[in-house]
């Protein structure tokens, strides 16, 4: 299953870019899947669907509006990432050995309760940042890099490295 991530509190009317960001974030880092929770935004979620089939890979984008069922009935590790939590660096060993990771991502205030149904509250620093900030650095050392090397099948549009300026091919 590898990595999931489920983005809580979703709110269309302000969290379009930002949650659009988390799931790009998501895909491009390694995770397979990302759940949105909160309001339901077909728009989000068509545009990552084709983002995908464009770029390759096989990741997923769901909704469900019970963010508790999917933490409830997540069978692996469960990781809330927040700045006030255990750090990263000091975690992240055992966390690296789970074969299924939930991550954990919220919008707006996260209910309390979600502290307690994960099993890690992860801080990536104890100061005030983005969620794509924190998800983007969890997933870089949960892979130790091997991210930035990752492959993504299917892709009808590829960037070509070049110094300056933009190169791409289409397959």
């Amino acid at each position: 299953m590898g990595v999931t991530v489920l983005r809580l509190g979703h709110r269309h009317y302000r969290d379009q870019r930002l949650t659009t960001h988390v799931a790009l974030t998501a895909r491009a880092l390694g995770a397979e899947k990302v759940i949105l929770s909160g309001e339901k935004d077909e728009k989000i979620i068509g545009s990552v669907k084709d983002i995908a089939k464009r770029w390759g890979g096989d990741f997923e984008v769901e909704y469900e509006k019970n963010y508790r069922r999917i933490i409830t009935n997540f069978h692996g590790v469960k990781v809330h990432l927040t700045m006030y939590g255990l750090r990263v660096q000091d975690k992240m060993k055992d966390i690296r050995g789970e074969k299924d990771v939930l991550l954990v991502l919220g919008s707006e205030k996260v209910p309390g309760d979600v502290y307690h149904m994960v099993d890690y509250n992860i801080a990536v620093g104890s100061q005030p940042h983005s969620e794509v900030a924190a998800l983007a650095v969890f997933l870089h050392e949960y892979f130790r890099g091997k991210e930035l090397e990752k492959v993504f099948g299917g892709a009808k549009i590829k960037v070509r490295p070049h110094e300056c300026g933009k190169s791409f091919f289409t397959s």
